[in-house]
């Protein structure tokens, strides 16, 4: 039994590690995608955002969610060699994947110490609301409403909806707040800035996809339940989201490498019931979707989402809870135990209540501290609070900082 434990704590600490490695991809992605004089900033905002979402969700947000407190002795908390410990850990890296998702969509304009209050609120009482309900059955919402009146309870197995649907729709709700970057639109035209270094785009892709089967494959939780059709189905949906991109992109490497990301967003709902066909189907979806969303919400609906985070976590995090009630039917070569009403009616409202967490939160900071730089701060390309190599190179010599 004790052997049995150690594994898993083993495990899931496997786990742990390979999504808090995502959170370098996320940075990476960022600095890829905006203007040099914005990356040194990028890379200290995921990973402040990482400290304070930890120490938000340790004090506060997984005693909401699932009524585990730390305030006992060490000795106490650890009696099962940790294996709780190491859940908060793991679950942890989940809820500060939130935050950095925000990030990418309101790059370049928010100022630094207001989007960390508003990283302490989203994870410390706002998340822990959906994550409670969906994977703790906390308020009686899956017994009592998604399984006795839709036929199943809402499946979301490694957090389609619970992290990415909230974090995309709750970025759309911040970007609303802070308006475009100046100068992105000229009489109705959008200025777009290019990537300023597609290696590094790349790479932030890359740590994702791989961190990803630690998110997918150990969401199991303990080595009796892990499935290898998780491990295959994330492999195919991220294929299928790569090579959707790659035709509806017209070879662009920003819509490519962000293509692999949509499909493993898209297939974290129902990886565990989907057949690996439904899931390449569910993944090429998703690709097709960013790319054709990213550019009617930027160009068509003037929405400033600088990395495209309401496509692509947003919408395609949306689709995958509702292919889960798809594709994990039995009739479709699924696993069953699923409802196509049940996974309508749960993503959307996961998404629905991701954008009213944000509408609040971010409006609440703005009307606080002021959410959005001056436009001299912004023009400079830093939160003047911190000091940053690359916004001023001359200053940047003189002051020995490179």
């Amino acid at each position: 039994m004790e052997q049995q434990q150690g594994a898993d704590v083993f495990f899931l600490l496997m786990g742990a590690i390979l999504v808090f490695a995502m959170h370098g991809g996320f940075a990476f992605l960022e600095v890829g995608t905006v203007r040099h004089k914005n990356q040194v900033n990028a890379l200290v905002k995921i990973l402040a955002d990482f400290a304070i979402s930890t120490t938000a969700y340790f004090a506060i947000g997984y005693t909401l969610s699932y009524g585990v407190s730390f305030l006992a002795s060490a000795q106490t908390i650890s009696t099962d060699q940790g294996y709780h410990l190491v859940k908060f850990f793991f679950l942890a890296t989940f809820a500060a994947a939130v935050p950095a998702i925000i990030s990418g969509g309101i790059a370049e304009r928010a100022r630094f110490v207001p989007q960390c209050v508003a990283t302490a609120l989203m994870v410390g009482l706002a998340y822990p609301l959906i994550e409670g309900v969906v994977w703790n059955k906390n308020y009686g919402l899956q017994d009592h409403f998604f399984n006795a009146v839709l036929g199943a309870p809402f499946k979301d197995f490694a957090g389609s909806i619970v992290v990415h649907a909230f974090g995309g729709w709750a970025a759309l709700a911040a970007v609303r707040q802070l308006g475009a970057r100046i100068g992105r639109y000229d009489r109705g035209r959008a200025i777009s800035p290019p990537p300023s270094s597609i290696p590094w785009l790349a790479m932030g892709s890359w740590l994702l996809c791989i961190g990803w089967f630690g998110f997918n494959v150990m969401s199991a939780q303990n080595l009796a339940a892990v499935s290898g059709l998780v491990a295959m189905n994330s492999l195919m949906a991220m294929c299928g989201g790569i090579l959707a991109a790659l035709v509806a992109g017209r070879n662009d490497p920003g819509f490519v490498h962000n293509g692999a990301l949509a499909g493993l967003v898209a297939i974290c709902a129902g990886s565990d019931v989907m057949h690996p066909i439904g899931a390449f189907i569910t993944g090429g979806a998703a690709g097709c979707l960013f790319v054709m969303m990213f550019q009617v919400s930027t160009n068509k609906w003037q929405i400033d989402d600088v990395l495209g985070v309401w496509a692509l976590h947003g919408l395609c995090g949306l689709w995958g809870g509702i292919a889960c009630g798809i594709f994990g039917l039995k009739m479709l070569g699924g696993v069953g135990g699923v409802t196509f009403a049940s996974q309508l009616v749960g993503s959307v409202g996961g998404a629905a209540f991701g954008f009213v967490a944000g509408t609040i939160v971010y409006g609440v900071v703005d009307r606080v501290f002021g959410f959005r730089m001056s436009p001299d701060e912004e023009r400079r390309g830093a939160d003047l609070s911190i000091h940053k190599i690359g916004a001023n190179p001359e200053d940047d010599v003189r002051m020995g900082r490179v």
